[in-house]
């Protein structure tokens, strides 16, 4: 049985990702069509930030309280919309009132990607390691970690931007452990 409800958590999280994703476009979509349409209660403008957090609380209790498929499924659509409509207003929340500000996107576009990367490497991280081994056994590996540390270089070389700088360093680290992990299969085999 545990097998079992390993198998349905990626799914989960891909039904939690999409959920997220829909709430927030609806929520855009809806005030963009209707910003006139606002929930006031005792004199207060009631956001839909806390009807988010309502849902992922929800979603979370059902989430830790049962054990069902059908509950499991549930709480995941919950928890990823009310995640979805905090996210529509994280912009709001993070500038103190500026609702259309940018940075609710790449938030939330960094968010989605993010997720999708960790649900991904999740559902296939056994076969990302071992295709990724056998990458590093190939001679493919010593050439691409020669041009990675070539192109890197030469663009530390060229450039005054602290930004580009950093991150060609970072890659020149990678290529420099490519070869190295290269040259470590190999002597260990005895190839070289």
């Amino acid at each position: 049985m545990p097998s079992e409800r390993s198998e349905l958590r990626p799914n989960l999280s891909v039904l939690a990702l999409l959920s997220f994703i829909a709430a927030f476009l609806i929520a855009r979509a809806f005030t963009t069509l209707y910003p006139n349409v606002v929930l006031v209660s005792g004199g207060f403008h009631i956001h839909h930030f806390w009807f988010g957090l309502a849902m992922m609380a929800i979603g979370g209790w059902l989430g830790i309280t049962y054990r069902d498929e059908r509950a499991d499924r549930l709480a995941a659509i919950l928890f990823g919309a009310g995640g979805g409509l905090i996210g529509d207003e994280v912009g709001l929340l993070l500038t103190f009132g500026d609702y259309r500000t940018g940075l609710t996107y790449t938030l939330v576009v960094t968010f989605v990607i993010f997720s999708s990367v960790l649900i991904f490497l999740n559902r296939y991280h056994r076969v990302i390691r071992l295709e990724f081994t056998r990458f590093l056994s190939s001679n493919a590996s010593l050439y691409f970690g020669v041009f990675l540390a070539a192109v890197s270089i030469a663009f530390i070389a060229e450039t005054d931007d602290l930004a580009i700088t950093a991150a060609s360093i970072a890659l020149t680290v990678i290529a420099l452990g490519i070869i190295l992990a290269y040259v470590r299969k190999r002597l260990r085999a005895g190839r070289l």
